[in-house]
């Protein structure tokens, strides 16, 4: 069985880590670097970091912090926020980056895609989806969860995919920081679209949350969270334990 991956995520606006709920009323969290090198040494998998803002506010990623933040960590770090051209893939990863995460941007260009995929492989390129119901579709949105592109998400995740994204993260808007646990039907869906990792981001509220989507979801990849691992709500050592108890193979 895959081995099951567990990831902090660091969302970031003005060089700082923030949280809110359904990407909305952001507060003040702590600093990324300090909090990279916490989960980095606590057994965290990977780790992503967003720039939040960099899409709405039309401009690049902050790389300063993000340097900072990679020399610090030991673990795989994915990176998003404002990525708009192969000369951003390029820039982040000079960063030290190991994947790069793109979502605005490839909804304005889709063969963007493409082209970093063809350039630095399938593997440094991750589709990053914020969806919403609307109306009782899943929809995509773009520039932090502020936009509705109207796109109907499973098929926009699927072209995506089809171009050469080598891993999705579908953020749910509707669940994320509610706590209440992952949005399973959505989830389900994009796993039987594609044939890639799939990261499940937004809703986690405790261990059993996490228990739940690996055992109703087989195919799931990877469980991200922020402010329950942010605020100590549920401990990464603790929630492996529980994983390995449930038959759920993870990195102990």
């Amino acid at each position: 069985m895959i081995t099951k991956r567990i990831i902090p995520c660091l969302d970031v606006k003005d060089g700082r880590v923030v949280k809110g709920v359904n990407f909305e009323n952001l507060g003040d969290v702590n600093s990324p670097v300090a909090l990279a090198e916490y989960y980095s040494s606590c057994g965290a998998d990977e780790l992503v970091f967003y720039d939040i803002t960099a899409s709405s506010d039309g401009r690049k990623l902050f790389t300063e912090i993000l340097t900072e933040t990679a020399r610090n960590v030991f673990i795989p770090l994915t990176v998003g926020g404002g990525i708009s051209t192969i000369e951003d893939f390029d820039r982040v990863l000079k960063c030290g980056a190991d994947k790069v995460s793109v979502n605005s941007g490839a909804i304005r260009n889709p063969e963007l895609i493409r082209e970093a995929s063809q350039l630095y492989g399938d593997q440094c390129v991750v589709i990053s989806a914020d969806i919403k119901r609307v109306d009782g579709e899943f929809h995509v949105f773009a520039k932090g969860g502020r936009e509705d592109t109207g796109m109907e998400a499973i098929s926009w995740i699927k072209k995506c995919v089809d171009l050469g994204a080598g891993e999705v993260v579908v953020n749910s808007i509707d669940t994320d920081g509610v706590k209440n646990g992952f949005d399973l039907e959505m989830l389900k869906a994009v796993c039987e679209a594609v044939n890639v990792p799939v990261i499940a981001s937004g809703g986690a509220g405790s261990i059993e949350d996490f228990i739940t989507l690996f055992k109703e979801i087989p195919d799931i990849d990877a469980g991200l969270a922020a402010s329950v691992f942010h605020f100590g709500e549920v401990e990464i050592k603790e929630l492996k334990e529980a994983m390995a108890a449930n038959g759920i193979t993870a990195r102990l």
